[in-house]
Parts: structure tokens; sequence; C-alpha cells
């Protein structure tokens, strides 16, 4: 992770005149950055959503093709809680309350993660240094190459064959591999700097890990069966690593946003022209699509004020349109889910040679 990679300071009339614009919106509506109801709403169906799968499927134990669709509905109910309760809250905007957004934010715990890690990772460095080779750690993909100025392996001629395998066992790899990995090395990549973990986030990390075994594997296996539950957890985690790796990849991944190789620690351009370059919105005008995602799909939105409450982007994303336009800024946009998929599947195959 880099303290030293600079963005230009000199040009900042753009940044002051969004900021601007934006401080307005919230003062002429009276409204709070964080979320309101709706989120909380949210947050009770979806919790409850957990709750009831997982009851369902380890006690009731329905017939195994209501239970394989079950596990596929449990697959998108983690991806939801992630990308509406735990993300909000790890950016500590769900609430104005520091604790709240403490206690949700280890959702992700729940879910078999690690809160403190996955902090570092985002918030640090892919926030700040989004798309940039070497401090993006979340563009360092193992078996795929997605830029140019990643070395040419003889194996990533097959990636648009394959890359949707990487991205079902996405979540497995996380929570079973690479938090793990993190953990005893002390280094969220193999190319960052070592980081020191606070002995009460170790405590947490190994007690977390355990009570997600218990429960998503230990449990079932007494009450459905070894066999089932393997099966019942490949399912989920599958449909979950899709979810997850598919609206990460649509966000930056695709041919209108931009990489960049820093050799100097310097980048030309101010970083909120920086985050416009390389983020791009999908199906904003998809109502049911942005409530399952968390507004996710609004990502620009969300890289520019990612201490905004997501139920604000649809708004938000307006006013920053009409921004770019007063300054001829290229603002990036599919609309809809596929073709930003298209364009992505198009990136990965450009990228094989």
């Amino acid at each position: 992770m880099s303290t030293t990679v600079k963005f230009s300071k000199e040009k900042t009339t753009f940044s002051k005149t969004l900021k601007s614009n934006i401080n307005d919106y919230f003062i002429q509506n009276n409204f709070k950055r964080t979320g309101n109801g709706k989120l909380t709403l949210k947050a009770i169906i979806l919790l409850s959503s957990l709750f009831i799968l997982y009851i369902t499927l380890v006690f009731v134990q329905p017939h195994w093709s209501i239970s394989v669709l079950l596990c596929t509905i449990l697959g998108v109910n983690l991806a939801a809680i992630g990308f509406n309760i735990m993300h909000d809250a790890g950016h500590n905007t769900f609430s104005d309350n520091k604790r709240v957004n403490s206690i949700l934010s280890y959702s992700l715990n729940l879910l078999g993660g690690n809160i403190y890690l996955w902090k570092l990772k985002h918030n640090i460095a892919h926030h700040t240094y989004t798309n940039i080779d070497g401090e993006d750690h979340d563009i360092e993909i193992k078996f795929m190459r997605i830029h140019h100025d990643q070395p040419i392996k003889k194996h990533h001629r097959f990636q648009h064959f394959y890359f949707i395998i990487l991205y079902s066992i996405s979540y497995l790899a996380w929570i079973f591999y690479q938090d793990y990995e993190k953990f005893l090395k002390s280094k969220l990549s193999q190319h960052s700097a070592k980081i020191t973990i606070p002995f009460k986030e170790k405590v947490i990390f190994w007690v977390s890990k355990v009570v997600h075994i218990l429960l998503f594997i230990i449990v079932p296996i007494i009450f459905v069966g070894f066999v089932p539950t393997i099966v019942g957890l490949l399912i989920t985690s599958t449909v979950c690593g899709i979810c997850l790796a598919t609206v990460f990849q649509l966000a930056h991944v695709v041919s209108i946003t931009e990489f960049k190789t820093i050799e100097d620690y310097r980048v030309e351009d101010e970083w909120m022209v920086h985050q416009l370059q390389s983020t791009s919105n999908f199906a904003t005008g998809n109502k049911f699509l942005t409530w399952l995602l968390g507004g996710l799909n609004f990502q620009v939105e969300h890289h520019l004020f990612p201490k905004i409450s997501h139920i604000h982007y649809p708004e938000l994303n307006k006013i920053v349109k009409s921004t770019c336009r007063e300054f001829s800024i290229p603002y990036n946009e599919y609309p809809t889910f596929w073709s930003a998929f298209n364009s992505h599947f198009n990136v990965i195959k450009s990228m094989r040679k």
C-alpha cells in the first residue's frame, strides 16, 4: 500500500465545483449523508432472509430440488448483504452512529470474510489508487491479465474461456485462503508493504473464522450430512462469487475505463478526474438492480463520494453528470448490465495476447 503516489493539485476547479454542488444538494434538502429508514428496512429484509434460508436448509430440509434453488437464492442474499449492509457500514455511511456502522460492518465476518483486512484493501488501496498498477490490489487477479502493463503468460490466451470459473470460486478463495494468506504474511498482496494487525483484530479474526466454519460447515454436516453440505456450500459460494466479482469488474475493467502505471509517483490529473477515468456505471435506470446491488451500479458516484450512502446515488448521478458536461469531462456509463458485461468480456479477450 503506497503513501507516496500524489495526484495533481494544480487544476482543482472541477473538484471544488462538484463538491460545492453536492454540498448544496444536501443543504437545500436537509438530508444526512448517511442512510435512512429505507436502508434500515433493506437491512432487516436481507438479514431476515439469511436467517429464514439458513433455518429452512439446515433444519427443515426440503426436497433436494428446492434446496438447490434456495442455495442459489442464498448466494445472491449473501452478496446483497455485502453490497448493501457491509459495504455502507464499512465506509461508515450506513448510519451517523459510528457504533452501528462498526457492528454492521462485522456482517462480513459472519459471511466468512474479515472487515479489518477488507477496509485496508478496499477503502484505502482501491479507493485511493483505483486502477493504478501496483497500488490497487483489486486489479491483481491471479491467472488473469486485465491491462496492458501486466506481463503476458501462456495461460492468458484462454482467459476469455475460464474467467467465469475464476469468478465462481472467488468467494471460496477469499474466505478460505486469501484472508489467511494476508493475515499470516501481514501483507495485502505479493508486492505490498507489511501491515501491522492489532491484537484485538487478531482475536476477532480467529474467533469469527471459527464461528463461520461452525455455522456454515459443522452444523449443516451434523444435521444435513457431509455431501449435501458440501454441495450446498459450493452452489451458494459459486453464486455469491459470481455476483461479487462481476459487479466489481463491470465498474473498473471495461473498455471505457483507464489503467495507469505510475513511474514517478505522480498522477497528472486531480484525484476526482482520475476516479472518473478509471470507473464506470451500468444499468442505472434499473431500480431493482440498484436496490439489490446497494447502488454499486452507480460506481462513479461511489468512488467520487465514498463517504455518502448509496441511497443518494441516483440523485448525485444527475449532479455529477451535469458538472462533467460543464467542464467537458467524459463520464463513463453503460445503459444496461449486458452492454457492460459484453465490454468487460471484450477487454478480457483483448488482453489474452
